[in-house]
């Protein structure tokens, strides 16, 4: 029966003490097109999400601004169109000092038990 020597790994040490390893170029194909795959994909999502995110604020601002003619959305134009005022602006400086807002008492609250110091 012939001896023949066993099946060496190629991983371990040559007769010379050196270790044979395989080389780097042999994966960096793979992770060349792996790599330009997934940044493909990644720009796309991107750009379809900065679409959704442009579409999004263009419909909002029409519904702010296009959306009713009648200043709804805009208090200051509600007030300028308000009818006449409750009460009319004083005339004279005498009439100023003693106006009263209209949530104000016409006179002061006198209570009927009197003061509380007196």
């Amino acid at each position: 029966m012939p001896c023949f020597p066993p099946p060496r790994d190629p991983y371990s040490k040559s007769r010379s003490g050196l270790t044979r390893t395989l080389s780097p170029a042999a994966g960096g194909g793979a992770y060349y097109f792996a790599k330009k795959e997934i940044n493909a994909e990644r720009a796309e999502k991107a750009a379809a999400d900065r679409r959704k995110r442009e579409m999004q604020a263009r419909l909002e601002s029409q519904a702010f601004t296009g959306g009713s003619s009648n200043g709804g959305a805009n208090p200051s134009q509600e007030a300028s169109q308000d009818p006449a005022p409750t009460r009319h602006a004083p005339e004279t400086a005498g009439q100023q000092v003693f106006e009263k807002s209209k949530y104000e008492a016409t006179e002061p609250f006198r209570s009927r038990k009197g003061d509380r110091f007196s």
